[in-house]
């Protein structure tokens, strides 16, 4: 016995619903029995994974095909695809043997399905209703839609999903969770959306007869109960219905409808019913000649029968969005018994059934056509299936915008048979960034499908990409060229600047790092602490100001000044020593805050508003700390003014008897456009103007710069000429005194 085929995921027909089917008279004559010839010898003792016989997999899966409408052609691809895996150069021989575009669907199909295994592989032993297994599964559903570029890829692997579960129901052995996910998230909507309702139907009754067995058996249990009974009556009814249809001139067609027991349970759930309660376990089929028939039928059926309220649609006049036409009605007979009827033209009988599988033909369909689609409707043919494909994926995605199917996605896996979505022309490059950002960072290499093969090289759909790293390094700055073709993916280009500016970054602050060192040592303060003296000049760690400094943002006199800060004065300094309440009598040599009728009291300026000459200025006794000195526009001075009114004093500016005038504190505000270089060109405004800089503090928000520098000035008029000379420095918005 040969190993089991890795391509194949398996599965034993049961009779399909008789239908119409096209027939193609354009085709080579035996192509499917070529095939199937070509891969007989392939398969022998071949066998699929759930155990069928490989070659009776793909003779039950061409069946189908051909049972929905499928081109002999894509009956023949199914043995083909499966035969693919066991040639050493597949795609050689079967254009030599079969032509390219044949030999382009077989392989397609055949890529798909190795893809959708290894990707259940890769979701063992995580449960089937994790956040792992939903991506996957949704990665499946996406990468569905990228292999429909050739829309028939798609239906042969509806086909094939089918076949698999109609085995693994014949063999008695449940589908693996994985498969059995995908089928009921990814393939059973499909059918539903493309309008395959034969497909749709019995994949729908599998997957909950995997799901639920207990429910299917008693479900299946009570129509079995009831099957004689129910037979009876249906054929009196058939067959009362018929006869006097023809008596009224129109030719109708009476059967009975299939019961599909997942929509009886669905029903029975959603509506609260009992099982004799559900209409459509008894139901019946009309089909007339015309759409005018359809309506004649229908007038008479709500004549002869009593009508339920708000049991009838119109899908002829409001079809579904797959295109789905049909009267529904119920009606109860004169037992009070319940009837579903649809009526039907047979060509809503045959959309009905196979939906959209005829328009698969305008990819065989020569220049004169062949069952009704004839080579002028080829592109309206295929843009129906894409309409519907798409509107699938939205169903599912909850999404209103066209994304996914024309957006030209391709899916590879990782060596462990996960899926990876990438944009299309995606290179091993962009495969390794989606991965993980190092993963990017260390890339040097690259096996494509076992392969070899250079970083630039455009990735395909179902592709393995294994990627080659290094212990440590960084990207290649020409991967940023974009006519060297390395990147595809924005987020895998931003990724890389990233490490650029990260490693800029680096070279900035170790140079800004060296300047302040050096600075220090010339200084002589090595001991200096560096967060410490972040702090001071405003930054949040040592790294923001060495940056800074790095950038040339801030010049290093600013650190000199705060390094150096002025030499405190004498008793008589203007903070501290209060003056006779004469300006003319000067006491130690000293004036600065004249207090009137009080000698010898300590005073200090407010913090809050920072005063400075020729500011006009009241004082407030505090409680052991002397005399406040405040403006008085100062909103904090104003609230103590009203609550202690009595501890308000009367205060002045003075003049030492040294004549030098002294210097306060004061703070300024400035906003901007950020840009590099913005804090060095305002901090060379002051220093030019002497005024000394004791303190900055910045922040920066959407790119914009908030800044408070405080300077020590004797004379806030002059002050208001350099914030002149700093409202001109480009970018800045605003400047004032705090």
């Amino acid at each position: 016995m040969k190993p089991p085929l890795p391509a194949l995921d398996g599965l034993v027909a049961e009779p399909v619903a008789e239908v119409v089917h096209l027939t193609h008279t354009n085709e080579p004559a035996g192509l499917r029995a070529r095939a199937r010839v070509f891969a007989e010898p392939l398969l022998d003792g071949q066998s699929t994974t759930s155990g069928e016989s490989a070659l009776a997999h793909a003779e039950a899966v061409a069946d189908i095909l051909e049972a929905i409408g499928g081109s002999e052609s894509m009956q023949a691809a199914v043995y083909l695809s499966y035969a693919s895996g066991q040639l050493s150069r597949p795609e050689d021989v079967l254009n030599k043997v079969f032509g390219g575009d044949f030999a382009a669907l077989a392989l397609e199909t055949a890529k798909l399905q190795h893809v959708e295994q290894r990707s259940r592989a890769s979701r063992h032993g995580y449960p089937a209703d994790s956040d792992r297994a939903g991506q996957q599964t949704e990665y499946v559903r996406k990468m569905l839609l990228a292999f429909s570029r050739d829309l028939r890829v798609v239906l042969l692997r509806l086909a094939s999903r089918l076949q698999t579960l109609r085995y693994c129901a014949a063999a008695r052995q449940p589908p693996a969770p994985a498969l059995l996910r995908e089928s009921n998230d990814v393939f059973a909507p499909l059918a539903n959306r493309l309008g395959i309702w034969q497909i749709k139907w019995e994949m729908e009754d599998l997957i909950f007869r995997f799901q639920e067995p207990e429910t299917y058996r008693l479900v299946a249990s009570l129509l079995e109960e009831k099957r004689a009974e129910r037979e009876a009556a249906l054929e009196q009814r058939r067959a009362e219905i018929e006869l006097a249809l023809r008596a009224q001139g129109v030719r109708a067609a009476v059967t009975g409808r299939p019961k599909h027991i997942s929509s009886i349970v669905r029903k029975m759930r959603g509506k609260q019913l009992n099982f004799d309660q559900v209409f459509d376990v008894r139901a019946l089929r009309v089909l007339v000649p015309s759409v005018d028939d359809c309506y004649a039928a229908l007038s008479w059926v709500h004549q002869r029968y009593a009508q339920v309220p708000g049991e009838f649609d119109d899908y002829i006049a409001r079809p579904k969005v797959n295109g789905y036409q049909s009267l529904h009605t119920v009606v109860r007979d004169d037992e009070d018994k319940a009837w579903e009827i649809q009526i039907r033209t047979p060509e809503m009988h045959q959309h009905a059934e196979h939906g959209v599988a005829a328009h698969w033909a305008y990819k065989e369909a020569g220049a004169k056509g062949y069952a009704g689609v004839s080579a002028a409707s080829r592109y309206d043919a295929k843009i129906a299936v894409l309409r519907q494909l798409l509107a699938w994926e939205r169903d599912l995605s909850g999404s209103t915008t066209q994304f996914g199917l024309f957006d030209d996605r391709i899916y590879v896996l990782t060596p462990e048979a996960a899926i990876v979505e990438l944009p299309a022309h995606a290179t091993p490059v962009d495969f390794a960034y989606s991965v993980h950002t190092e993963l990017g960072h260390r890339c040097r290499g690259a096996r494509v499908d076992g392969a070899m093969v250079p970083l630039n090289t455009t990735l395909k759909n179902g592709q393995t990409v294994e990627v080659v790293t290094t212990k440590e390094g960084g990207p290649s700055r020409d991967w940023l060229n974009t006519d060297l073709g390395y990147l595809a993916s924005s987020r895998a280009r931003s990724k890389v600047r990233a490490w650029f500016n990260a490693q800029l970054t680096s070279e900035t602050i170790a140079r800004g790092r060296e300047m302040v060192e050096k600075l220090l040592q010339r200084e002589g303060r090595t001991a200096q602490s560096l967060e410490q003296l972040a702090t001071q000049l405003g930054f949040k760690s040592a790294d923001a100001l060495f940056e800074t400094v790095g950038k040339d943002e801030l010049s290093l006199r600013s650190i000199e000044q705060v390094l150096n800060p002025p030499a405190p004065q004498p008793e008589a300094d203007p903070a501290e020593q209060v003056l006779l309440h004469k300006p003319s009598r000067a006491r130690d040599g000293t004036a600065g805050v004249l207090v009137v009728g009080m000698d010898s009291l300590l005073t200090q300026t407010a913090r809050c508003c920072k005063p400075a000459p020729p500011d006009e200025i009241a004082g407030y006794v505090t409680r052991g700390r002397g005399v406040s000195v405040h403006r008085t526009d100062c909103a904090s001075f104003r609230d103590l003014q009203a609550r202690e009114p009595e501890r308000v004093i009367e205060v002045g500016w003075g003049m030492p008897a040294t004549g030098n005038a002294p210097a306060y504190p004061v703070d300024v505000g400035v906003e901007a456009l950020d840009r590099q270089g913005l804090l060095r060109d305002i901090s060379d405004v002051f220093a030019r103007e002497r005024m000394n800089v004791v303190g900055v503090r910045t922040q920066t928000a959407k790119g914009l710069a908030w800044m408070t520098f405080t300077i020590e000035v004797s004379d806030t008029r002059r002050l208001d000429q350099v914030l002149g000379q700093v409202r001109d420095v480009g970018g800045v918005r605003t400047a004032r005194r705090r």
